[in-house]
């Protein structure tokens, strides 16, 4: 009993649309292979799936960029309109002035510089003067920030050690003037509670007068 025919319509259960998706997309890859191994035919495979997802293939012998060149000759569609067109010129121009700088970079470093003119060199000769100068300048100015932050900080040093004598200096006279308010107190209470002199009388009078 052969199979049933499917009715080719829109699937309407998710899990089952996913599945014959998977199916279907394996199935129809492995036919691109097929017929690129046996017939040597190029070709070239794009599927997106409902989720965004994106499936290639294309023939080992070619590139999708190959084949849309091709495509674009034989049909005379436009693939790509004047926006993207300038782009592409725009990519291809970084991509030169990159180029330039990474040579200009390696002659610089003094790589491959045997097959440059005398013209060259001396241009390369005064761009590396006018870097060191550069670098140079720049040391200078460092150097000059160093010294300038040395001598804030000795300055700073100094009245820090100004400050600090000067505290000292009045710690030693606020203690010396206690010391002498403390002397002074204690004369003050002694008065005070020996406030006459006694004299001492001899106990016999004085025996030279009496002869």
């Amino acid at each position: 009993m052969g199979r049933g025919k499917i009715e080719i319509k829109r699937i309407e259960n998710a899990s089952n649309r996913q599945v014959t998706y998977s199916k279907r997309k394996n199935g129809i890859i492995k036919k691109a292979k097929e017929i690129t191994v046996l017939c040597d035919a190029q070709v070239s495979l794009v599927i997106f799936a409902s989720s965004g997802r994106m499936h290639e293939f294309c023939s080992p012998s070619t590139t999708v960029g190959d084949l849309l060149d091709k495509y674009h000759k034989q049909s005379g569609k436009r693939l790509w309109d004047a926006k993207h067109e300038n782009l592409s010129i725009e990519i291809d121009r970084i991509k030169k002035e990159n180029d330039s700088m990474q040579i200009e970079l390696r002659h610089l470093k003094g790589e491959d510089i045997s097959s440059l003119h005398h013209t060259e060199l001396m241009a390369i000769e005064e761009s590396l003067d006018a870097g060191l100068a550069a670098v140079r300048k720049k040391q200078m100015e460092y150097h000059s920030m160093l010294e300038q932050n040395e001598k804030m900080l000795d300055e700073e040093f100094k009245r820090l050690q100004f400050v600090l004598q000067q505290q000292e200096m009045a710690m030693e006279e606020n203690a010396m003037e206690m010391e002498n308010a403390y002397h002074q107190q204690r004369m003050r209470d002694y008065n005070f509670q020996a406030p006459f002199a006694f004299r001492v009388q001899p106990i016999q009078p004085n025996l030279q007068e009496r002869m």
